[in-house]
């Protein structure tokens, strides 16, 4: 299949690479890697990373402004439902290919790489790159690099195996990129968002089932001056709390007129439970966006549920 794929941006002069909506850094990376290769490996060729970006990440790398295209080859990244495809419509192009480590939801037609059992999408687009003639760079390496450890959480989650650790391993060793500065990319942060975090740990709500969740409204965005897709990746800061199981962030999204669901798990699978509610993702990590604070509220009394379940089960 991968060279089913390197064989179809061969065919095509205008490729647009597009990726879910909600920003986050292997979404980010793993398309800006795949334009950039690709422009690397084909300068002739016009190719365009596209979506709404977010302040948070600017220092990660511009997207491009959607011209208009004919007879395009649309790749979609890090994405398993045609709902959450930001940009891009599959019918409006002439063929897709999907490329992702998320279980399959739907089909986008054309080319499906889907490896769930993966870390991260970029972890894909280096194997990708390992097995084609497309071409890489250090600049290409450090986005591969910084959206697998994202999307890793830094090597916690099961999903970083034996094979992550060596590919990681081969990249440094071959394009000597500086850990550090990496680093500061991704997780350099305002005091303001420091400040956010520390009133969500004063503030979370516990069940009795191990549910841990807190709603960050428009309001208090506004009183700690960030944005709601910043409060939403906090998500990833409350991983290991004891008394927590499951937790989820609900932020408001004025903008948008909607609330943005994330949700983590150290126990019950919850995809099942976000894509009841219009949403997906991973078996311990989800998310959803919907229209309500109400419907946000049965989305954490479903959740609370299957932690009883769960919890009985383990007992």
């Amino acid at each position: 299949m991968y060279n089913e794929i390197y064989e179809k941006i061969k065919e095509f002069e205008t490729i647009v690479i597009a990726r879910h909506i909600g920003v986050d850094p292997d979404a980010l990376c793993s398309q800006l890697a795949m334009r950039d290769s690709i422009k690397l490996s084909f300068p002739e060729k016009k190719v365009l990373a596209i979506g709404t970006g977010s302040q948070k990440f600017l220092q990660i790398g511009k997207l491009d402004k959607m011209e208009e295209v004919t007879h395009a080859l649309l790749i979609v990244c890090d994405t398993p439902d045609l709902k959450r495809i930001d940009g891009a419509k599959p019918e409006d192009f002439s063929f897709t290919i999907k490329i992702d480590h998320h279980p399959f939801i739907d089909s986008f037609g054309g080319i499906e790489l889907i490896e769930d059992d993966k870390s991260s999408t970029c972890e894909i687009i280096m194997k990708l790159i390992e097995d084609t003639p497309l071409k890489c760079n250090k600049e290409i390496a450090e986005l591969l690099y910084m959206g697998l450890v994202s999307d890793s959480n830094r090597f916690l989650f099961n999903s970083a195996t034996a094979n992550t650790f060596q590919r990681v391993a081969e990249y440094m060793k071959k394009y000597q990129f500086d850990l550090s500065e990496l680093y500061g990319k991704l997780y350099l942060r305002p005091l303001s968002e420091v400040r956010l975090e520390g009133y969500i740990s004063l503030n979370m709500i516990v069940t009795e089932n191990k549910l841990g969740y807190i709603v960050i409204t428009d309001d208090l965005i506004k009183e700690f001056g960030v944005d709601s897709a910043s409060a939403g990746n906090m998500i990833n800061d409350f991983n290991y709390i004891k008394e927590v199981l499951v937790w989820a962030t609900i932020t408001e999204d004025a903008k948008n007129k909607q609330y943005r669901v994330s949700i983590r798990s150290r126990g019950p699978k919850i995809h099942k439970v976000a894509e009841a509610h219009n949403g997906g993702g991973h078996e311990m990590a989800s998310g959803a966006r919907v229209k309500t604070l109400d419907e946000a509220m049965l989305i954490m009394k479903d959740l609370d549920e299957e932690l009883k379940k769960y919890n009985k089960e383990v007992e």
